[in-house]
């Protein structure tokens, strides 16, 4: 590990940063304190650059953003106890998401943590039930726990796991400064002739009505161009999860678009799931899912899973799983089956075409001719990331994604004020990319601060505002279950002076002509773009 500083030996911060480098590592997101300052000057030495968040929480969420699209582990960086608890929400949705998110915080020295109370709580006993290990970094084996926090994080299913590292053992040299790459990791490949993969091939050619059922895991395994050749040989239809949108294209005849939180798209692919004679789940994880996939398939023996993580979940019993790559195994079934005719009735068709039905635009304004107008300006490259509400589940309805991991979202936390932070992260891992944020106006109330990162990162994210002063998925709720509007409704706030105020350009548009003229501008400019889009929650009455 190369010396940086005039010291003898490096810093136990110095190896700390070092190793978060050596795994890919380029970018830390969190707020400072005095516990953390030698370790941030550490990781900036180490090549790592330090980005101040005004929230935890949201720091958190960018961190996840750089990790989905660079493949690497997130990092977040906090101080002492209230930073550190600030951050409890991001840190949950990074479990329920599979973020492998490494949390360092600061925590007061060990000399003077018996006796010293103020901020002073138990780390690791708050995020016990949020992490996959917690671990304090001692002086005597820095870079030994630093690796296995990183190995445990990325290991499937990936999650976060907390380190904390008290100030003096940071600044403390190094008595044995040293460097552990990480593992190389060569997983066997899964052959045609696998006598497994022979009998679910043999089982996928016999099967009249196959369907597979896809999500997240396959996204990260970059399994598509596996799937669709199987989905092709075998006429079987594709639903996705919300992450696992764009796998295979969505505009291929067989892609049946994503599931899980719209009743009424729901009840059309609940019904194609129940007449598959064949169900294949393909890196499938049900916890994106809503209660009406409770066994979508009663028959046990019906569903085949394939995963590379032991499934915790009960939301379906599977009589069959191949627990290995599921990319590897796509592509082994894809070598492997007989091409075959299947469905005869037409049902897929039939179900596809009732979907571009429920989900047409209706009007020239609102929410359905708001998307229109996103998906046409973040066309085949742009990365979108949307938050929470009923804009969501609309948008993740009418959404037409292409690639993976291009529409980024909470969708097994389903945290609010997302969408932001995660294109924050997004793009400063990607400056090249253009990115777009998609928010409900509760969202951005939420975690408005976050616009000064934006400003003070210089990033050009076009913000979208749904601004229908509301809370509309729940006062929908409210009112599907009969009761009376409460503790939903929101003030009109002037969205486009608070973006002018943070320093990045802010308008109001109420016409789709004049939003698709603000979205092209907002790809010209060289600092963030707000623009809100006011319409009547009433829009949303059956829209999903």
């Amino acid at each position: 590990m190369p010396d940086t500083h005039t010291s003898i030996a490096p810093r136990v911060a110095d190896t700390v940063a070092a190793s978060l480098f050596a795994y890919g590592i380029r970018h830390a997101f969190g707020m400072p304190g005095g516990e953390v300052v030698t370790l941030i000057d550490g990781l900036e030495k180490a090549g790592i650059a330090f980005h101040l968040a005004r929230h935890e929480t949201a720091a958190a969420l960018m961190a996840a953003g750089a990790s989905v699209t660079t493949a690497t582990p997130g990092l977040l960086i906090t101080t002492v106890g209230p930073g550190l608890a600030n951050a409890v929400n991001g840190i949950a949705d990074a479990a329920q998401e599979h973020v492998p998110l490494i949390v360092l915080s600061g925590v007061v020295d060990r000399a003077t943590r018996a006796r010293y109370t103020h901020q002073v709580i138990n780390h690791a006993l708050m995020l016990k039930p949020l992490v996959k290990a917690s671990f304090e970094i001692e002086l005597e084996s820095v870079a030994s726990t630093v690796a296995r926090a990183l190995a445990t994080a990325l290991a499937e299913p990936m999650g976060p796991v907390h380190l904390d590292l008290s100030p003096a053992v940071a600044a403390m040299p190094d008595p044995a400064p040293r460097l552990l790459d990480p593992t190389v990791i060569a997983t066997p490949s899964v052959g045609a002739e696998d006598p497994a993969i022979l009998t679910l091939a043999h089982d996928l050619s016999r099967a009249r009505r196959p369907l597979i059922l896809a999500g997240y895991e396959a996204a990260r395994a970059d399994a598509g161009a596996h799937v669709l050749r199987l989905a092709d040989a075998i006429g079987a239809p594709v639903v996705t999860t919300y992450k696992g949108k764009g796998l295979i294209p969505e505009d291929n005849p067989l892609a049946m678009g994503g599931a899980g939180l719209s009743p009424v798209a729901d009840a059309v692919l609940l019904d194609l799931v129940k007449h598959c004679d064949l169900l294949l789940t393909i890196g499938y994880d049900p916890i994106e899912m809503r209660l009406g996939w409770l066994d979508p398939v009663l028959d046990a023996g019906r569903i085949v899973e394939i995963t590379a993580a032991a499934p915790d979940h009960a939301m379906h019993q599977a009589g069959r799983r191949i627990a290995a790559n599921p990319a590897a195994v796509a592509a082994a079934l894809a070598n492997a089956v007989i091409p075959c005719k299947t469905w005869a009735e037409g049902e897929p068709q039939r179900a596809k075409r009732q979907l571009a039905a429920q989900f047409a635009t209706r009007a020239d304004w609102g929410p359905h001719a708001i998307i229109d107008a996103i998906h046409e300006a973040a066309g085949a490259d742009a990365l979108v990331t949307v938050d929470s509400g009923a804009h969501r589940i609309l948008l993740s309805q009418k959404w037409v994604a292409n690639r993976p991991l291009s529409l980024l979202q909470s969708s097994g936390f389903c945290t609010m004020a997302a969408a932001l932070p995660l294109a924050i992260g997004t793009k400063t891992a990607n400056p090249a990319r253009r990115v777009l944020a998609v928010m409900g106006d509760g969202g951005l109330e939420m975690g408005i601060g976050e616009l000064a990162t934006l400003r003070d990162l210089g990033h050009p994210v076009t913000i979208v505002v749904f601004q229908d002063r509301s809370l509309a998925l729940i006062a929908l709720k409210q009112a599907s279950a009969g009761l009376a509007a409460a503790g939903v409704a929101l003030g009109e706030t002037d969205f486009a002076t608070v973006a002018r105020g943070f320093g990045g350009y802010g308008v109001c548009v109420e016409t789709a002509i004049d939003l698709r003229r603000e979205l092209s501008a907002a790809a010209t400019r060289s600092q963030f773009t707000l623009i809100s889009c006011r319409f009547d929650a009433d829009a949303y009455q059956n829209a999903f």
